[in-house]
């Protein structure tokens, strides 16, 4: 058996993961595309002049969101692994037990 509560908690970090990488992470592909294709980068705005921007800050940022997110997918590989090969579940000892099979009794007898 595994640990059920940290394969919830892997699968749920993953997906926050992937979804913050397709959420954010799109607003970095015009500026990868600016950088590679062009020396300059800029930002343009429906209601006024393109402003140029530093190509470098923003790649800059773009890498520490990435580790981010993979840090976040990371994490939530770890408690997957953690999940899938733990055993806390099934530590319980008996006296802690409810349900059936369990030592749920009253002792109003």
């Amino acid at each position: 058996m595994s640990d059920i509560r940290f394969i919830m908690i892997g699968v749920l970090t993953i997906t926050i993961g992937f979804i913050f990488l397709g959420v954010y992470g799109e607003e970095y592909t015009e500026y990868t595309v600016q950088s590679k294709e062009f020396s300059d980068c800029y930002e343009f705005q429906d209601e006024s002049q393109p402003s140029q921007l530093d190509c470098n800050k923003i790649l800059q940022d773009k890498i520490l969101f990435f580790l981010a997110v993979i840090g976040i997918i990371a994490g939530g590989i770890l408690a997957l692994i953690k999940g899938v090969k733990g055993n806390w579940d099934q530590r319980v000892k008996p006296e802690d037990m409810v349900g059936p099979g369990g030592s749920d009794k009253t002792d109003s007898d």
